[in-house]
């Protein structure tokens, strides 16, 4: 098996004349934490929803473990091992931490499950949502309601239920946003964690997290590949500190 999992050649997105995204070719290595990153409006997020299928790309190749993806619907993608974890915090916030998680392995299971499982055989999932909390660290929140978790918890269930999945492959879209410190290197941690045996791609402004998990880093800058490579070379690279800060001076670790 190729140690590549995913890869992208020319990928090209236009809106009525505008090109968000241009020419893309991306190489993510299977179990890497890879990071998409860039300045506001240059075309990260527009790329993830080309991998996922939310939009069809104008032109260009999308393959996931050598198998041609570029016209399959969300759903096959899906199928394929592709999870991603939205931006806004992707949780049912009036139901539990456990049933949150559940509702993830039922639809691992197909969408027939829960709609004439009973009770009973649905609580056989509940020892599988246990082990996923577990990971995340919230075992000893399974019985509250989502709605009253801080911020921070809320992206670690919200991780649990895309490992419900079984994701071979997890798109993280911005999955520090919105948190203050100690929760951004709690969260941190955690997708470390949850990378063991898994491939992450990930879509993240903050560059402590960046350069304190990713492997490769790719920068997009209007919609086209700036550079790309471990942090200590692309963090050096003038042209992404000038695209980040506006100049080629100083460091690029304090942007976001």
């Amino acid at each position: 098996m190729s140690d590549v999992i995913l890869e992208t050649q020319s990928l090209t997105k236009e809106f009525k004349g505008f090109t968000a995204v241009s020419n893309v070719t991306l190489s993510v290595r299977r179990g890497s934490i890879h990071a998409l990153i860039g300045p506001n409006g240059a075309g990260k997020t527009t790329c993830f929803n080309l991998l996922t299928k939310f939009l069809e790309p104008t032109s260009g190749l999308i393959r996931f473990n050598g198998q041609d993806i570029t016209r399959e619907k969300p759903a096959e993608i899906a199928r394929r091992g592709v999870i991603r974890s939205f931006q806004i915090s992707a949780v049912f916030p009036h139901l539990t931490l456990l049933e949150n998680v559940r509702i993830g392995l039922q639809r691992k299971l197909g969408t027939a499950f829960h709609f004439w499982r009973s009770e009973r055989s649905l609580r056989q999932l509940d020892a599988r949502a246990m082990e996923l909390l577990t990971e995340v660290g919230l075992e000893d929140l399974a019985d509250e309601l989502t709605v009253n978790l801080p911020y921070g918890r809320k992206r670690a269930l919200e991780i649990a239920t895309t490992l419900a999945m079984e994701p071979e492959l997890m798109l993280l879209d911005e999955p520090t946003q919105g948190m203050g410190h100690e929760d951004v290197d709690r969260v941190t941690q955690l997708i470390k964690k949850v990378s063991a045996g898994r491939t992450i791609l990930m879509v993240e402004h903050n560059m402590k997290v960046v350069s304190t998990i990713a492997d490769c880093i790719t920068v997009l800058q209007r919609g086209a590949v700036l550079a790309e490579g471990p942090y200590a070379e692309v963090s050096n690279n003038p042209q992404v500190m000038e695209a980040y800060m506006g100049t080629t001076d100083g460091q690029l670790q304090g942007a976001h």
